[in-house]
């Protein structure tokens, strides 16, 4: 039985039956709390959800990634630069 949700069922009364759902929940057993030293962090428990490969190969996605983080950098310089001279033209800055 697939679940879109960990709690199926309708109505006051109703049985719910429970599904861990990657990423979301999971009903952790007292061994596998146990072995993780009765540390109850989510994540060591809960995981994540199944990701879509993509295709892109790693080299190319990290250029990518990488140009586009450089060019959000130099836009936030401008935007501090422009803030900084507001604010001083307002008389709060040195």
């Amino acid at each position: 039985m697939e679940h879109d949700q960990p709690l199926t069922g309708k109505g006051k009364g109703e049985i719910f039956e429970y599904a861990d759902i990657p990423g979301f929940c999971k009903s952790a057993t007292l061994d596998e709390i146990r072995k993780h030293g009765y540390v109850l962090t989510p994540g060591r428990y809960v995981g994540a959800e199944a990701q879509e490969s993509d295709a892109e190969p790693f080299v190319e996605k990290m250029n990518r990634l990488t140009a586009t983080l450089r060019e959000q950098q130099a836009e936030a310089g401008r935007l501090d630069a422009a803030i900084t001279d507001n604010l001083r033209k307002l008389g709060y800055g040195g």
